[in-house]
């Protein structure tokens, strides 16, 4: 049996977020991650059926296994995923996230300053259109279409 994908939110108009999906992307060799931009109606949809602000923008958001995450727990989760020796940072895990957390706050409340943003969000490439989230990827989630 395949093992359902996770899903990755990120801020689709923030420069660095784009950036780091785009690391994810080259990086997801077993394919486990689908992503969506926080702006985007369908993310929207998907999101309402969990305990996540509308208009939350802070922190990418990790939908794994029915869960939500944020913020380091979210990054370090993704990192475990990936190939190459990222995984090895998954221990950092251990520290509570008060200690881990103000370091992402710190870039995350920067970010648009030090990178910049862009007007729209990004849209994906036909090579990595099975990437992002749609009705078309969303069964290879394991959630049926919420309300």
């Amino acid at each position: 049996m395949t093992a359902k994908k996770s899903i990755i939110f990120f801020d689709g108009v923030c420069n660095l977020c784009n950036a780091s999906i785009d690391f994810v992307i080259r990086r997801d060799k077993k394919d486990r991650f689908l992503v969506g931009a926080l702006q985007d109606d369908f993310s929207r949809k998907i999101l309402s059926g969990f305990e996540v602000e509308e208009d939350y923008l802070d922190s990418l958001v990790l939908l794994e296994k029915g869960r939500i995450y944020y913020k380091s727990t979210a990054a370090l989760k993704i990192a475990r995923n990936l190939s190459g020796l990222w995984p090895a940072l998954y221990p950092i895990i251990i520290l509570p996230k008060f200690l881990r957390d103000p370091i992402y706050n710190w870039i995350g409340a920067n970010r648009y300053r030090w990178f910049g943003k862009k007007n729209t969000c990004r849209l994906p490439t036909p090579e990595e259109k099975s990437k992002f989230l749609s009705e078309a990827t969303l069964s290879q989630t394991g959630l049926s279409q919420r309300p």
